[in-house]
């Protein structure tokens, strides 16, 4: 568990990575763990940018340095932000648990997914059930997320996580 200190440092570290196009990792054990990691940019509550490493291949720092550039400039579903916008912006850095694989019957309100089939993949994080909160309609848009009819979670396979969420 990352202490609230320790998220303002990655908040800040993604802020850096986003304003400046690089972000100088500072020397702590803690940025040197390997974990799954999102980074949301939104602007006034609407989605604007969301990319990340669902998996710990990658040190805390350097996943999450990459991740905000990313979301904000190369998130295909948005433009590129402008450094006009960054005011506006708000940044939420989500770090991951290990996912692990599970039923359907196992999946409940609250839990990051990664659905997979047919080769085809798609993650959301917990927040998203805030936007969905029927598990059904979740698992439906979840399907359509991966390119897969709206009823393929059906007969899917899952992995489920847990964020710390860190605004």
């Amino acid at each position: 568990m990352l202490t609230p200190e320790q998220g303002k440092l990655l908040l800040s570290l993604a802020s850096e990575a986003i304003m400046k196009k690089s972000a100088r990792i500072p020397d702590k054990p803690f940025l040197k763990e390997k974990r799954g990691v999102f980074v949301t940019l939104t602007e006034d509550e609407e989605l604007r940018g969301c990319i990340g490493i669902p998996y710990p291949v990658k040190e805390l720092g350097r996943a999450v340095a990459e991740s905000a550039r990313n979301a904000a400039f190369n998130d295909s579903r948005f433009p590129p932000v402008r450094q006009s916008e960054m005011k506006n912006i708000r940044i939420e850095v989500s770090v991951l648990t290990l996912p692990e694989s599970c039923k359907l019957e196992d999946i409940i309100k609250g839990d990051g997914v990664i659905l997979e089939k047919n080769k085809r993949c798609a993650l959301f994080l917990p927040q998203v059930w805030n936007e969905l909160p029927s598990k059904e309609e979740f698992l439906k848009h979840l399907s359509m997320k991966a390119s897969l009819p709206p009823d393929a979670y059906k007969t899917a396979n899952y992995q489920k996580f847990q964020v710390q969420c860190f605004k």
